[in-house]
């Protein structure tokens, strides 16, 4: 068996991780669930869970797979680990902003979390390039633009970057 993923992100999950993985495979058009493990009788004293429910739904998004582990309440997911999705326009923005906050919230900046708590960042591929621009006022003028902002608006970006 090869490797294909030599890194893969677990995300650790009371008891939704079927919820949302389909969830997660039903925004993103290039991706699916490829395996579903269970939880046996074994190891019952660790887990606590009973046998045939889902323990680990593994999932793909745009060819990088995850897994989601039912692991019961001890951990929370926290802003320290988010996922960014890269957007080449504002009609891309706006459908991820959308689908992402259902039963979420909005954060600064193009932050959110979705209905689960697990963060997500919803980002214009050409943030990066302002913001790596030589003229530092334009640097300045977006980052100040930026601050202001929830889902981000790609047009006042430029005009900010534009100094209109």
């Amino acid at each position: 068996m090869s490797v294909i993923n030599r890194i893969i992100p677990c995300l650790w999950f009371d008891d939704q991780a079927e919820e949302a993985a389909k969830f997660y495979t039903s925004i993103f058009k290039n991706s699916k669930i490829t395996k579903t493990s269970y939880y046996g009788e074994e190891g019952f004293e660790f887990h606590k869970k009973k046998a045939g429910t889902v323990m680990v739904v593994s999932f793909e998004i745009e060819g990088q797979q995850y897994n989601a582990l039912n692991g019961g309440p001890l951990f929370k997911f926290s802003e320290a680990v988010s996922l960014q999705v890269m957007c080449e326009n504002q009609t891309e923005i706006d459908y991820y902003w959308a689908k992402l906050t259902q039963g979420g919230e909005e954060g600064p900046c193009g932050w959110l979390k979705d209905k689960f708590g697990f963060s997500w960042q919803v980002v214009p591929t050409i943030l990066e390039e302002m913001l790596t621009d030589p003229d530092i006022k334009k640097r300045e003028r977006v980052m100040k633009a930026y601050l202001q902002m929830k889902k981000y608006d790609i047009s006042l970006l430029e005009k900010a970057f534009e100094g209109r």
